[in-house]
């Protein structure tokens, strides 16, 4: 029994329909897959942002504190070496 040439031409075009079908169907999947791997690489992204908001506010808080200390010593430093000198003068004086 032989198929009509019709017949044939139309199995033809329904299997190569399918077959499409069935590959639009595979790259959806895959898009899908893709899609949830993004988001999930966000997430962990957004978790470290926001860790790395934290820390460097602390950082930040921390080189402030730092910063006037160093202020401090500076100011500290600039009076003793003023005493210094002037003690080292007072005795260059006395010598002579």
């Amino acid at each position: 029994m032989t198929t009509p040439p019709r017949l044939e031409t139309a199995l033809k075009r329904l299997t190569a329909a399918l077959d499409q079908l069935e590959a639009a169907a595979e790259r959806r999947a895959q898009a899908d897959a893709g899609r949830a791997n993004r988001e999930e690489e966000f997430t962990v992204m957004q978790d470290d942002r926001t860790r790395l908001a934290v820390e460097l506010d602390g950082v930040l808080a921390r080189s402030s504190t730092l910063e006037l200390a160093n202020d401090e010593v500076a100011r500290r430093l600039q009076g003793v070496g003023t005493t210094i000198k002037t003690i080292l003068e007072k005795a260059y004086l006395t010598e002579k």
